[in-house]
C-alpha cells in the first residue's frame, strides 16, 4: 500500500470513474486501474463494484476511503509544517465553526489569517454542534467552536461566550428586541423546531419542561437556513440564538425578542484534542479566532452576548 495507490482510491470514489480519475491525476486510464487492483490484491477483498453507472464503494471500500483520506491529509499538513523559511509559519488548519456563528466569524478570521500568516491554510467547516464535535473526535478538525460543554475525556474546552436564545417570528408578528416575550407565548403559535438530538432541541425542550408549556411542533429540521426560511414563509415561529438572526432582523426579513419566564442561554466554548502535538499553525488560529470573538462582542456585533469566563 502506497500514497499513490490511496490518492486512487480517493480519487475514483469522488468521480466515480477511472477515467475521469486519471484525467485529473495525469496518469494513463490503466496506471490507475492498476493501482486500484494492486491495493486490492494487497488488501485480499474488492473495493469497489463495477456497475453500469461507474464505479461504486463495497463496504470495505468505505471504510478504507475514511481511513485513506484522513492518511492523505496528514501527510500534506506534514509537508505543508516543514518550514523553507525560519519565523514563519505555515501548515494547514481546518477550523470547525458553529452554523449559527459562521456569518460573524469566518470571513474575518480568514481576512486576518490571510494578512498576517499567509502560510497558513486555513479550511473552515461549518455544522451544528454535534457534528462538529464528533469531527473533532475523529481528528477531521483541529479546532472547533461547541457549545454546552464540559471537558471531556477527548477535548479541552474553553468557554467564550453567553449568549440569549430569541423567540423568533415573521416581520409581521412585529417582535422587538427591546421587549423579550415570555416563553409561554411562542407556544401560542406553531413551532419550527431543531431536529431531536440537536444541542439547541435540549435546551428547548428543556425550557417548555420548566415553562410546564407544551410546544406544537409543525416541522423539524437540522438547518438553521430551513428553519428561518420556513418561519419566513409563515409556517411558525422558531427559537434562535441572536447571532444567527442579526442580519435577518436589521434587513427585516424576521422580527424577534429575546426570551423570558425562563431566560435562555447557551454557552459557546472552544474545543481542542487533549491528544498529540498541537502544531503552531493551530495555536495561532485558536488565538486569532479567540481575538476575532473578543472584537465582535466588544463592537456590539454579537446581540444579546457576553464573555464567559466559565464561572457561570
Amino acid at each position: 500500500m502506497d500514497v499513490k495507490q490511496l490518492k486512487a482510491l480517493v480519487t475514483v470514489a469522488e468521480v466515480g470513474s477511472v477515467t475521469r480519475a486519471a484525467e485529473l491525476l495525469h496518469l494513463v486510464q490503466p496506471a490507475v486501474t492498476r493501482q486500484i487492483r494492486a491495493l486490492e490484491q494487497d488488501l485480499g477483498v474488492a473495493l469497489f463494484e463495477r456497475t453500469r453507472q461507474g464505479m461504486r464503494l463495497t463496504d470495505a471500500g468505505v471504510l478504507l476511503l475514511e481511513r485513506a483520506r484522513r492518511a492523505l491529509n496528514e501527510l500534506e499538513r506534514a509537508r505543508a509544517e516543514i518550514q523553507p523559511t525560519p519565523g514563519v509559519v505555515t501548515g494547514i488548519v481546518t477550523v470547525g465553526l458553529l452554523d449559527s456563528a459562521s456569518d460573524l466569524l469566518a470571513e474575518p478570521l480568514v481576512s486576518a489569517i490571510a494578512r498576517d500568516h499567509p502560510g497558513i491554510e486555513l479550511r473552515v467547516l461549518t455544522a451544528y454542534s454535534g457534528h462538529l464535535q464528533q469531527w473533532l473526535d475523529d481528528g477531521d478538525l483541529d479546532l472547533s467552536l461547541l457549545y454546552d460543554l464540559a471537558d471531556t475525556p477527548s477535548l479541552n474546552v474553553k468557554p467564550l461566550v453567553r449568549e440569549k436564545l430569541w423567540a423568533v417570528a415573521p416581520a409581521s408578528a412585529g417582535l422587538r428586541a427591546a421587549e423579550p416575550v415570555p416563553f409561554e407565548q411562542v407556544a401560542l403559535h406553531p413551532v419550527v423546531m431543531p431536529a431531536s438530538g440537536h444541542g439547541l432541541r435540549a435546551l428547548i425542550d428543556a425550557a417548555a419542561a420548566q415553562a410546564e408549556t407544551a410546544l406544537n411542533i409543525v416541522v423539524q429540521t437540522n438547518s438553521m437556513h430551513v428553519q428561518k426560511q420556513l418561519v419566513r414563509s409563515g409556517h411558525g415561529w422558531t427559537i434562535l440564538p441572536g447571532v444567527g438572526i442579526a442580519e435577518d432582523v436589521a434587513n427585516g426579513s424576521l422580527s424577534a425578542a429575546p426570551l423570558r419566564e425562563p431566560t435562555m442561554w447557551r454557552s459557546i466554548v472552544l474545543g481542542t484534542p487533549r491528544t498529540g502535538r498541537r502544531a503552531p499553525a493551530a495555536d495561532i488560529v485558536v488565538k486569532e479566532l479567540a481575538r476575532q470573538i473578543r472584537s465582535a462582542l466588544r463592537l456590539g456585533r454579537w446581540p444579546s452576548a457576553q464573555p464567559d469566563d466559565g464561572g457561570s
